[in-house]
């Protein structure tokens, strides 16, 4: 994607020792990057969500496992380091698949390797992942593109209204993203769409991130309370919703950003389509339950009882605190949204029902 005309991906290896990322925490009033040259720096900005999204996190991983690789290939006990560095990378997010898939597939990539192929090795599947991350995202863009094409053709040339609830695009991934793929594809398209952004408390990734990388492509758009949503749909104004996912199950429950379940009761009562982007590294296959099975992440008190902002006066960043001093607050990062809510998964493959069957019928290569 491009910002102020240059193409970035969100993520890339910068030199050999150094791997570089768009420093998501300081968006959108600051445009910066950061460099990681160690593992334990790629879990840090992991968990302190320099970087985030379901795809980023993934490829991040991917990327800790070559500094790791870096860092110990020399060693005797290589696979005993690379497994405790694999271990404290899968504890800095328990949520997203993607980061346990990426870190499963670099520890099965390495496993057998002679010391002096290890570094080599790790970059390429490093790179491998992340390509792949852009490309299936550009697939699963095309395939909701066809979703609004279908609906701008009963519109008459009025815009089509997406609603999003957190950042589900090309800052969440390495480029193009999920929930915002199709918006993209279809504004390129020379169809006009505009979106409803949820600010997405309390780290307001909607505010903060969606409306940045919307408005910088050109994309209409209007930033809304998380609650307006179901009001919206109740006068008619969202024409269907994309959101992204975290984990989804084998029988299509969908893990996403506390508040996706929300909009899919209200969009189940109001009939408009609630549709789920992912790519198939978010398939968790071994679970079916979603709401029993998929561990949710609880953060620290302090993103809900503080808000950072730009304050006008002083010209730069401020965090303030918006409640009584000693108020405790608890901070569930995710959700979930039951299958029977989900209109439909979109996939790098194609549009499957949110279901055990709809989802095995599009890999039945990969899960018979």
């Amino acid at each position: 994607m491009n910002v102020d005309g240059k193409p970035y991906r969100t993520i890339w290896l910068e030199s050999p020792d150094c791997v570089r990322i768009i420093d998501q925490a300081l968006l959108p009033h600051q445009f910066a990057f950061m460099d990681l040259r160690t593992p334990e720096e790629m879990c840090v900005a992991i968990r302190n969500m320099n970087l985030r999204g379901a795809g980023l996190i993934g490829c991040a991983a991917a990327w800790g496992m070559y500094l790791a690789a870096r860092k110990h290939a020399a060693a005797a006990d290589f696979g005993a380091r690379m497994q405790a560095e694999a271990a404290a990378l899968l504890a800095t997010r328990p949520t997203a698949k993607n980061l346990e898939w990426a870190v499963n597939r670099m520890q099965k990539a390495l496993a057998t390797l002679a010391p002096t192929d290890r570094i080599d090795c790790a970059r390429r599947e490093a790179q491998a992942i992340t390509d792949e991350d852009a490309e299936f995202s550009r697939r699963m863009g095309q395939h909701g593109l066809a979703l609004i094409r279908e609906i701008a053709k009963r519109k008459s040339g009025q815009p089509v209204n997406v609603l999003t609830h957190c950042n589900a695009g090309w800052l969440a991934f390495v480029d193009h993203g999920t929930a915002l793929a199709p918006v993209y594809a279809a504004f390129d398209a020379g169809i006009p769409v505009h979106v409803w952004v949820d600010e997405t408390r309390p780290r307001n990734q909607g505010a903060a991130l969606t409306t940045w990388e919307l408005g910088h492509h050109g994309v209409p758009h209007t930033l809304i309370p998380d609650n307006a949503g179901g009001h919206l749909m109740q006068h008619g104004r969202v024409d269907i919703i994309f959101v992204g996912s975290d984990r989804t199950t084998a029988a299509g429950d969908v893990a996403n950003k506390i508040g996706t379940y929300l909009k899919a009761l209200a969009a189940r009562d109001n009939s408009v389509p609630f549709y789920a982007v992912l790519p198939s590294s978010t398939i968790d296959w071994d679970i079916e339950d979603g709401v029993r099975d998929i561990v949710i992440e609880e953060r620290g008190s302090e993103e809900v009882r503080y808000i950072t902002g730009w304050d006008e006066a002083a010209g730069k960043p401020a965090t303030v605190r918006v409640c009584p001093v000693n108020t405790p607050a608890a901070n569930y990062g995710f959700d979930v949204t039951p299958a029977r809510l989900v209109t439909g998964i979109i996939t790098e493959r194609g549009i499957a029902k949110a279901s055990h069957e709809g989802l095995r019928t599009l890999y039945a290569d990969l899960h018979p």
